[in-house]
């Protein structure tokens, strides 16, 4: 029992280390003790003649599917970050992750948004708008949250599986809906400024 265990760990240590390295040869840079699961993506990208950056703290947990498309932006995992199944990041404009965030399956994180022209024109054809994308320490976004481009998510805050976050959330805030909206504050949170 003893030997089959140790060779069960040793197997998925040894799967986690080529997932690990998998990332890295795609030019993100990961912390030690980070766990990988199967199919999670990173790609850089390159815009305006400069590759996109990727950062993964030390001891994050990136569950199966996880994308992360920096398309020449960058993303930033803080340490102990939990990104759950299926889960998305665009960081087009930025996105950075404080520690200790606790993202859970299906949610979509944003920095950019499209132009919208005359009718007539293609929105297709319109560049980028760059919003970088912000969440403190300590958040935890429920299942199928969507936070979109140029938003801060303030430390501590608890968003609602489905919610839409179209503004900025104070610390400690809790939120729900579509669009998110403030139904309450964790006990002890710091007074809103």
């Amino acid at each position: 029992m003893f030997v089959r265990l140790s060779t069960a760990r040793w197997l998925q240590a040894g799967i986690n280390a080529l997932r690990v390295s998998r990332l890295r040869l795609h030019g993100a840079s990961v912390g030690t003790g980070t766990r990988v699961e199967s199919e999670v993506f990173a790609r850089r990208a390159w815009r305006g003649g400069r590759a996109g950056r990727i950062a993964i703290g030390r001891n994050c947990s990136l569950e199966t599917g996880v994308v992360l498309e920096a398309f020449g932006g960058g993303i930033e995992l803080g340490r102990n970050v939990f990104l759950g199944p299926y889960s998305v990041i665009y960081g087009h404009g930025g996105v950075t992750i404080g520690d200790s965030c606790l993202i859970a399956m299906h949610c979509r994180i944003l920095s950019s948004s499209h132009g919208v022209p005359q009718f007539g024109t293609d929105i297709q054809s319109q560049p980028d708008v760059l919003m970088p994308t912000r969440l403190g320490r300590d958040v935890w976004l429920g299942a199928g949250v969507t936070i979109l481009g140029g938003v801060a998510v303030g430390d501590g805050c608890v968003i609602g599986a489905g919610s839409v976050v179209t503004k900025d959330v104070p610390p400690g805030a809790i939120a729900v809906g579509s669009p998110a909206e403030i139904k309450g504050f964790r006990e002890g949170h710091p007074p809103p400024s």
